[in-house]
C-alpha cells in the first residue's frame, strides 16, 4: 500500500537514525555490568526500532519479544491489555530493557513493568522511540526517550494503521480512516 497522500513527514529516516544512535549510546554508559542486558521488544510496533538499537549498541546483550495488545481497531486503546506472547527465557536477576514503539496513555507500560517487576530482574528500565506525555493517563517511568510527539497519529518505522505503513523508512502523521462502525 502506497503512503497516504495526507501524509507529513515527522521525522526523517536520518533524524531517526541519529536518535537511535544518542540513545544507545546513552544506555552503554548506563549499562555498567558484565551480565548481559536482555532486551524485550514489545511487538509488533518496535520491531524495527529494536534491531536498530541493538545493532548501535556495544553492551553485551541477549534479545526477547513480547506480545500485548490494547488497541481493537488498529487507531484507539481499547483500555484492555492482554498479553499474547509471553518471554522465551527467565529474567530473574538480570538487568531488563523493554524497547517500546510508543508510550501514550501509558496503561500498557504500566501492566508490562507489574509483569516484568513480579519476575525478579536485577533492574528494569524502558526505552521508547515517541512519547506522548499529553496523553499520558498513567505515571510511567521511560528512561530512554527517542522524540516527545504531540497526540498526533503516526505511521512509519515500525508504526502502523491496520498493519499498513510499517515499511515507511521516516514517521509520518496521518489522519486516519475512521473506524468501520460495529
Amino acid at each position: 500500500m502506497p503512503p497516504p497522500e495526507s501524509e507529513t513527514i515527522l521525522y526523517s529516516a536520518e533524524e531517526i537514525q541519529a536518535r537511535v544512535r544518542a540513545i544507545a549510546r546513552a544506555i552503554d554508559a548506563d549499562h555498567q555490568t558484565e551480565v548481559p542486558l536482555h532486551v524485550v521488544g514489545v511487538l509488533k510496533g518496535s520491531f524495527v526500532f529494536a534491531a536498530d538499537l541493538i545493532r548501535a549498541m556495544q553492551t553485551p546483550l541477549t534479545l526477547d519479544f513480547i506480545v500485548i495488545a490494547s488497541y481493537l481497531d488498529g487507531a484507539t486503546s481499547s483500555g484492555e491489555i492482554q498479553l499474547l506472547k509471553d518471554l522465551d527465557s527467565a529474567i530473574e536477576g538480570r538487568p531488563v530493557l523493554i524497547v517500546e514503539d510508543i508510550v501514550d496513555t501509558g496503561r500498557t507500560l504500566h501492566y508490562l513493568h507489574a509483569v516484568l517487576q513480579a519476575r525478579g530482574p536485577s533492574s528494569l528500565k524502558t526505552a521508547c522511540l515517541l512519547s506522548k506525555p499529553s496523553r499520558r493517563a498513567v505515571d510511567v517511568p521511560v528512561d530512554y526517550v527517542g522524540f516527545e510527539i504531540d497526540d498526533r497519529f503516526v505511521v512509519g518505522y515500525g508504526l502502523d494503521h491496520a498493519e499498513q505503513f510499517r515499511h515507511l523508512p521516516h514517521i509520518a502523521v496521518i489522519e486516519p480512516p475512521a473506524a468501520p462502525p460495529r
